[in-house]
């Protein structure tokens, strides 16, 4: 068994999609419309999905915003310097909400970014 995706609920599809395969460097898989159910499917991510998990973005034609809850905390994505992955993200016009250090009680550092929903994503610094 293994993860296939996590799948979070987006306002605006193509403002969604520009931020994952633009800012973060996601690539975009697959998309389909499902107009019978008046919604699409887009899954992102950095490799194919029979062996990468990947982001699965849902988008219902009729809703342009969600609330996310207190559930949800975060999706965490590996980076090879997250000080410089930082600064392109912001370059692209990505909000970091927590710039990039060590963690609280720890040493691994870390940083936050939040999609144009509002989901957190956190970069954290692969061990070299």
């Amino acid at each position: 068994m293994r993860v296939l995706h996590t799948m979070i609920r987006v306002g605006d599809l193509e403002r969604s999609l520009d931020f994952y395969s633009n800012v973060l460097g996601m690539k975009i898989l697959r998309r389909k419309d499902y107009p019978d159910g008046r919604f699409t499917l887009a899954f992102v991510g950095y490799g194919d999905e029979s062996i990468n998990a990947v982001i699965e973005l849902t988008h219902n034609w009729d809703t342009s915003a969600y609330d996310i809850g207190t559930g949800y905390g975060h999706i965490a994505l590996g980076m090879e310097n997250i000080y410089i992955a930082c600064e392109a993200i912001r370059e692209k016009g990505g909000k970091i909400t927590r710039e990039p250090g060590p963690m609280k009680h720890g040493t691994t550092e870390i940083a936050f970014v939040e999609d144009p929903d509002g989901y957190k994503i956190e970069l954290i610094q692969l061990k070299q």
